[in-house]
């Protein structure tokens, strides 16, 4: 993302009330950040899916999700990548450069692929997804805390 991005994006959600300013330090607010991803998220953000294409897989086809659905003959989803190691069906990630990123820090691979989950996945894969990030919303909220 470019400064530009990054600085929009930072002002976005402060006046959307995800994060807080406290002083020159941008924090998010866990509980706001959870309740939009629980129950927003799969609203505002629908993925869009097109056909087979070689990518990264996301939502059930890549960890932490890979093993909580049973696979059937369906392809897997991924994000078009043609650098990606898997052909499946696309879908569409939340920016165009989360593949990319999600390479370089695999926290942040698995933290998408759990939104994924809730954007686009059955009701096993919504439910899975949802114990999973407010788990890590928990101890993340725990860590910030011990950090103040």
């Amino acid at each position: 993302m470019s400064p530009s991005e990054v600085h929009g994006a930072a002002k976005r959600v402060l006046a959307a009330r995800l994060a807080v300013r406290i002083g020159d330090i941008i924090r998010p607010n866990i509980s706001g950040l959870e309740e939009f991803l629980l129950h927003g998220m799969q609203y505002v953000f629908v993925p869009d899916r097109g056909g087979l294409t070689r990518g990264v897989p996301t939502a059930h086809a890549a960890p932490p999700m890979d093993g909580v659905v049973v696979p059937d003959d369906e392809p897997p989803p991924v994000w078009p990548d043609p650098e990606g190691g898997m052909r499946g069906m696309a879908f569409s990630p939340l920016y165009k450069s989360a593949p990319k990123a999600a390479q370089n820090d695999p926290l942040l691979y698995e933290l998408l692929v759990l939104v994924d989950g809730l954007r686009g996945g059955q009701a096993r894969e919504r439910e899975f997804a949802r114990q999973e990030l407010r788990k890590r919303l928990e101890h993340y909220g725990k860590d910030a805390e011990s950090e103040s």
